[in-house]
């Protein structure tokens, strides 16, 4: 039974082995006369037999009652029964019996109904017995003649599969004229295909007589030849690469051709053969006209990976068609829109940006009028896609950020926080436009509902608010958004001992606005002021945001890091007074006032109805400002009116300085070997060559003077990445090269036979631990005396996570055939690093993934290193991950360290990192590296591959 399983397999049925029939029954079904039962018989003892069943007696049986029956499904299932049957016996030798076969095999290649004679040819496909096909071949041959396409069709794959046999050359020695012949007076076009496809495999050279004979017909031609065409022209010029250029004119006539995978394929076999600007240029097109004539959304995910790939390498001529790629927007689908906008965003160049910022514009506009609820995602990702235009190309700034300023207030808060981010930056980056951003800001100020892009905003008006009008406009907007002081009224003696029982209803309930008085849920008034109940219930400002803002209710919510911030601000501005208002009495007034406001804060913040009060940062940062109001020094005045400013320029350069050694490193090209051989294409003739020819020839001789046809892994890579499999004493020696593609992982196994004897029946078996399958079935092979062997092993991966591969060699012992021998083989273990890459995000989007991720690892800090610096290199270095905190926040010494790492897998899984490290008393390293991720293999693997490299210089 074990043999049984280990042998090739052309053909697999489930079955449900819960009720095996006995061999009798279906003996006795197969003897009658009722052809349904007979169908029913056949399937159960094809099913039998493939799941290891062996019943022998049924042969003759079949031979006798089955092979007679005029029925298609009987002769079918005839046909499927012969295909799984042993025709062999221990020796090789074919049975018998077999010449009973042949007969009936014969009978119905001359069968008159055409669906016998096709499904007997196809069968002859999967047979590869040369006494049972040789006497059949005359009558294969006839049927390259029939009068129906069914049969002409198979018969042509019936001879191309008995060419390609061992002895196939032997038995059909003309099948390549035979052919030929047949495809030059064909006329359906899945017969054609199936003839140039055995021309192509078998003698090329016709092929491509044919294919040039018959050129100008190419696009009247089926899908499916064409894709063989395609196929043909690929293999010839890998070998050929002289001729190149006429094969590429070929493609591109086939451009035009009216089926969508023909054209996909064209384009890519385009940028595979040719880095002639025309030819990436009909490329690049063909994929936009794709991308919007295709409605599947993975058609379209599909294409702008293309697009993707095509930029890398020939960016100046996307640069062309970016416009075309930006239609791709008006796909509904977020991950088409978001890949859309990265492509776009790297073509973008003095000549289009105005085009493609008034695309974006167009795009935000349109996110106001619908109702779709992905519409604050979408505004999201076209405010940063503008931000970045902005910060590229300074002078569209102007064009877009006042439009932009109009979403502040947008209930998207991610989408709010990205516009005060990008008007932070473009007041410092655009001097011209401050006057005009500030003014807009106090315009809108009201309209901002969270309290993060509050805080950002406030700050802007702190620091840009620089003239007399702009300090007092400043002020005064901060003080109409505050409303009416105090914040909080203490309850009197009298009213409090009169209403106490009637205030002991939940205040919550209160229906009413600031400016009136409250009305409980029994019709009685309240007896604290409405600036009371609205600390309990924010939801009753709403009354009054129309004239005040969400910033009252926000402070009113308890959110007192918003009111310290409001402090400053506020301090700012009295400071920037004194040195623009001439007038002592203004200042003072003003000053009064701001000192008031944050009185009024701190009593709000230690009042009892607040179910959290005032958290101690926040108080000494505004009684630090109530102080400085109180008694100025020009050292503190400096602080706060210049370093501030100082600090945020410096990190604004920072930023500017990391992006671009990321760009200078991306067009890094590695450079040519010193004896690499360049072609001086100027001293070559170019009689009888195409424009196209040229510029091919151009490329390449470019190619190869930059360094661009030079792989990436060298002999000595290679020879890193052999893992040994058995040892050196066993009877056979195994090693494997493994190579990792993005979602397959494809086992080079060496295996060396150190016997002096033949090795029977050698197999390769594989198994695996985690999210990795084996593809194919392992296959026997024979090995002689100190021979070895190459076998191909392909396994698939489904996630990222640290797999396990493991297995044994199996091969029969010379001395006893029923005996097998086991060697053993050493374990396969897949790194995760292998699957991922270091990656960049905005600080924003990292915090919301870390909120969201579910999946956390917690790994603990235990390292011989002693150097926080030292350590946290080596964990970058360890995991492949890129460092999201700035370089400078990690400058000085201090003792402790905390970063942010973020990588991306193939499979499009994001791996956040967070180390919070200290350095103890006794110099030792002690803290935390936190791993979160979406999904528990990639936590899990990262936090085991810390754990083993966490040590490093032990």
């Amino acid at each position: 039974m074990q043999k049984q399983m280990e042998k090739s397999c052309t053909l697999l049925v489930h079955f449900d082995k819960g009720a095996p029939s006995v061999a009798n029954e279906i003996k006795e079904a197969l003897e009658g006369n009722d052809v349904q039962l007979k169908i029913d018989a056949l399937k159960k003892a094809i099913m039998l037999l493939l799941n290891g069943e062996t019943i022998p007696q049924l042969f003759i049986t079949i031979i006798r009652y089955v092979l007679p029956s005029e029925d298609h499904t009987v002769q079918k299932l005839l046909l499927l029964y012969l295909e799984i049957i042993d025709k062999t016996d221990s020796r090789g030798k074919v049975l018998p019996e077999m010449i009973l076969i042949c007969q009936n095999l014969r009978n119905n290649l001359q069968h008159p109904n055409e669906y016998i004679r096709g499904v007997t040819l196809r069968f002859l496909c999967r047979l590869s017995e040369t006494e049972i096909i040789e006497p059949l071949i005359p009558s294969i041959a006839t049927n390259l003649e029939h009068r129906h396409p069914f049969v002409r069709r198979n018969a042509v794959l019936a001879v191309m599969a008995i060419y390609k046999l061992p002895d196939g050359q032997h038995l059909l020695e003309q099948a390549p004229e035979l052919i030929e012949k047949a495809l030059s007076t064909e006329q359906d076009y899945s017969c054609k295909r199936n003839a140039f496809l055995m021309l192509f495999t078998c003698a090329q050279d016709r092929a491509l007589s044919y294919l040039f004979t018959h050129l100008d017909r190419i696009n009247d031609w089926g899908e499916h030849l064409q894709m063989v065409v395609l196929e043909l022209i690929r293999k010839v010029c890998k070998s050929n690469k002289a001729e190149k250029g006429k094969y590429i004119k070929i493609i591109i006539s086939l451009l035009n051709a009216p089926s969508s995978a023909v054209v996909y394929e064209c384009a890519g076999a385009l940028v595979s053969l040719s880095s002639a600007p025309t030819a990436i240029r009909a490329a690049a097109s063909t994929y936009c006209q794709l991308l919007l004539s295709q409605s599947d959304n993975n058609v379209k995910l599909i294409i702008l990976d293309r697009l993707n790939e095509l930029k890398s390498s020939h960016r100046d001529i996307l640069v062309e068609v970016v416009m075309d790629v930006l239609r791709a927007l008006s796909s509904p689908n977020n991950d088409i829109r978001r890949k859309t906008l990265d492509i776009a965003l790297e073509l973008i160049t003095p000549r289009n940006v105005d085009e493609v910022v008034l695309m974006l514009k167009k795009e935000v506009v349109k996110t106001q009028n619908g109702e779709l609820e992905k519409n604050g995602e979408y505004r999201q990702m076209l405010v940063q896609a503008i931000h970045a235009c902005a910060i590229k190309f300074p002078e569209v700034a102007g064009t877009v950020v006042h439009l932009l300023m109009d979403f502040l207030g947008d209930a998207n808060v991610a989408s709010a926080i990205d516009v005060i981010v990008f008007v932070r930056e473009i007041i410092e980056t655009n001097p011209k436009l401050r006057v005009s951003i500030i003014t807009r800001l106090l315009d809108t100020f009201y309209q901002i509902r969270a309290a993060r892009v509050c805080s950002c905003a406030l700050w802007i008006i702190g620091e840009y608010c620089l003239s007399l009008s702009e300090v007092e406009s400043g002020f005064a907007t901060i003080k109409q958004c505050l409303g009416d002081l105090p914040f909080y009224t203490p309850p009197t003696e009298e009213s409090d001992s009169q209403d106490a029982p009637k205030t002991s209803q939940p205040m919550s309930t209160a229906v009413g606005s600031s400016r009136r008085p409250a009305i409980l849920a029994d019709g009685t008034y309240a007896t604290q002021s409405a600036a009371l109940e609205t600390a309990i219930s924010p939801t009753l400002v709403q009354g009054s945001i129309s004239s005040v803002g969400y910033l009252r209710s926000l402070l009113l919510s308890g959110d007192f890091f918003l009111g310290a911030v409001v402090a400053c601000t506020l301090t700012k501005l009295v400071l920037r007074l004194e040195e623009v208002q001439p007038m002592n009495a203004e200042v003072n007034k003003v000053a009064t006032q701001a000192l008031l406001i944050m009185v009024s804060m701190l009593q709000l913040g230690q009042s009892p109805v607040l179910l959290h009060p005032i958290d101690n940062d926040s108080h000494d940062r505004i009684i630090l400002c109530v102080r400085l109001l109180c008694n100025t020094g020009n050292e503190m005045r400096k602080i706060w009116l210049q370093s501030c400013r100082q600090s945020f320029v410096k990190m604004l350069s920072e930023k500017q300085l990391r992006e671009t050694e990321e760009s200078k490193a991306k067009t890094l090209i590695s450079q040519a070997q010193p004896d690499d051989l360049i072609d001086f294409y100027h001293l070559k003739s170019r009689k009888g060559m195409s424009q196209l020819e040229l510029e091919d020839e151009v490329q390449d001789d470019l190619k190869r003077a930059t360094g661009e046809f030079t792989n990436d892994g060298d002999d000595a890579n290679r020879l890193n990445r052999i893992l040994q499999l058995t040892g050196f004493s066993d009877p056979v020696y195994a090693e494997a090269y493994v190579t990792v593609h993005h979602y397959d992982i494809v086992l080079d196994v060496t295996v060396i036979n150190r016997t002096k004897d033949t090795l029977q029946n050698l197999c390769l078996e594989l198994a695996t631990m985690g999210d990795l399958k084996l593809v194919e079935r392992p296959q026997n092979y024979t090995l002689a005396p100190q021979s070895s062997k190459q076998i191909k092993a392909n396994i698939k991966v489904s996630s990222t996570e640290t797999g396990v591969i493991f297995g044994n060699i199996v091969y029969d012992s010379s001395s006893n055939v029923l005996e097998r021998t086991v060697v053993v083989l050493n374990d396969i273990h897949i790194d995760i690093m292998d699957y991922i890459s270091p990656a960049s995000c905005a600080e924003v989007t990292f915090r919301t993934m870390w909120a969201e991720f579910e999946w956390e690892n917690k790994v603990a800090v235990n390292t011989l290193i002693q150097d926080e610096k030292e350590f946290f290199n080596h964990i970058i270095k360890s995991t492949n991950m890129k460092c999201l905190t700035p370089p400078s926040a990690l400058d000085g010494e201090c003792g402790f360290l905390a970063a942010n790492l973020y990588a991306k897998s193939v499979f499009g899984e994001d791996a956040l990192v967070n180390m919070s490290i200290e350095k103890q008393l006794d110099g030792k390293l002690s803290g935390f590296i936190r791993i979160r991720s979406k999904t528990q293999g990639i936590a899990l693997s990262l936090g085991d591959k810390i754990t083993l490299k966490q040590k490093g210089g032990a």
